[in-house]
């Protein structure tokens, strides 16, 4: 279940002598970004657009480009002179005035608003609905490009899940070892000390209170029940959100881990650890 937020959809076809194209592409965000341009033409179907776009994609970064791309031999496929010579003009001064060598006008010029593709009058409905259609169309494409690069996601995740996983269980030999260590030098410790005068009771009592300190198995057992949730939720949809707080928890056990193991090669794997989770988090950044 499982998408990106990263995307493209295009759909196009020909409505009577106008060929129309749809374009949405999409990166990453916390919410909804969402910027339309439309060709003059549409302008007035911007809220349906929007309201299509929106329910379809979630969220994300999402730019709607909808444009004309040719009208047959019609009346409003001329090209809007007056307004290109303004354009060419106010282009060619500016140019001049930069100092800047000359520049092909003409190509920047036909790519301005309102140059092409003038139309008068209300749409009708028809053509309307036609438009909406292909929009929902192209939303649809963009949904089934999210969820391929779902599919790549979701395998790096489980990579990443699996490779602390193992960490996990490295740590293990170096429990007991790093425990009988901090007892010796302890040991060692008590044994340069004079014991006569110390509370032989109280001594342990504190021992044993040290040692718990040190013990990492609730660390290691929560940590065990977020990487198993962290995939799970994977398979529900939009859980991006979700995934990241999870992340942040996997992020806290790791942590304290560090904070606890007191012995180089457990601080080492612990480090390995990090470098994963952060890979995770980088990630569940484009995950929807």
């Amino acid at each position: 279940m499982i998408s990106s937020m990263t995307g493209f959809g295009k759909s196009n076809g020909v409505y009577q002598s106008k060929k129309v194209s749809v374009e949405i592409r999409s990166l990453n965000s916390k919410g909804l970004d969402l910027n339309i341009k439309l060709n003059s033409t549409y302008k007035e179907l911007e809220t349906a657009v929007r309201s299509i776009v929106s329910s379809a994609l979630d969220r994300g970064k999402i730019d709607v480009s909808i444009y004309i791309e040719s009208q047959g031999s019609h009346p409003e496929n001329a090209l809007n002179v007056t307004l290109a010579t303004t354009y060419y003009e106010a282009l060619k001064r500016l140019n001049e005035s930069w100092g800047e060598p000359p520049q092909n006008y003409l190509s920047i010029v036909m790519n301005m608003p309102n140059v092409l593709n003038q139309a008068d009058g209300e749409l009708e409905e028809a053509e309307t609905m036609w438009v909406l259609d292909l929009v929902s169309n192209c939303a649809s494409k963009l949904n089934e490009f999210r969820k391929k690069e779902g599919d790549s996601l979701k395998a790096e995740f489980e990579k990443y899940i699996d490779g602390i996983r193992k960490l996990l269980k490295e740590i293990e030999p170096f429990e007991q070892e790093r425990l009988l260590a901090i007892r010796e030098r302890m040991n060692k410790a008590l044994r340069e000390l004079d014991t006569a005068a110390v509370d032989q009771n109280r001594l342990e009592q504190e021992m044993i209170f040290y040692i718990e300190k040190l013990d990492i198995s609730e660390e290691k057992m929560r940590l065990t029940h977020h990487l198993d949730y962290f995939l799970e939720t994977m398979e529900t949809p939009l859980c991006g959100k979700k995934l990241g707080f999870i992340a942040q928890e996997i992020g806290r056990e790791i942590n304290t881990l560090g904070s606890k193991c007191n012995q180089a090669e457990m601080q080492k794997t612990v480090v390995e650890m990090k470098d994963l989770l952060e890979k995770i988090k980088e990630q569940v950044l484009n995950t929807l």
